[in-house]
């Protein structure tokens, strides 16, 4: 499997570590992703990870706009100026810094969530909410749509 699926929640330790889950480390040993880029979602208060692919995307939005324009600026400042390169240590953990802490609200505990190419960290409080208002939102609308199955 070279997709980021499923969530985890883990304990920060004393020293303000988390383990990765180990399904996430596979992914990342199996796509040889070593370095991760790290930046604060555009959406939800949650920190989006990915390999150096996931910056090259952002990037080539960039590169697409007007230069001089607000919206390329805006996305500049946010990837660049907001971004950060992160590593797991040697036993598969990252640093659950200010960085991620003051975006999150992240205290003790993150929920990693997967999300096809990358992953992402949050507070596993403001986690649950928004997942039950996603599906809440897919409810109303009906079940159609691609993917979607009959059960029953």
């Amino acid at each position: 499997m070279n997709r980021f699926l499923s969530n985890a929640t883990n304990r920060i330790d004393a020293k303000g570590r988390v383990s990765v889950p180990a399904s996430f480390r596979t992914v990342l040993t199996r796509l040889d992703i070593q370095d991760l880029y790290a930046i604060q979602d555009f959406v939800f208060p949650a920190i989006t990870i990915g390999g150096p692919d996931l910056l090259d995307r952002y990037e080539k939005t960039v590169a697409e706009a007007d230069p001089f324009s607000p919206d390329a600026n805006d996305m500049s400042l946010l990837i660049h100026g907001g971004g950060v390169f992160m590593k797991l240590d040697g036993e598969g953990r990252l640093m659950v810094g200010d960085f991620v802490r003051n975006y999150t609200g992240i205290t003790d505990h993150v929920t990693f969530v997967g999300r096809s190419d990358h992953f992402q960290l949050w507070d596993p409080a403001t986690y649950e909410e928004k997942r039950r208002e996603a599906l809440s939102r897919r409810l109303a609308n009906g079940r159609s749509g691609a993917g979607q199955g009959e059960t029953g």
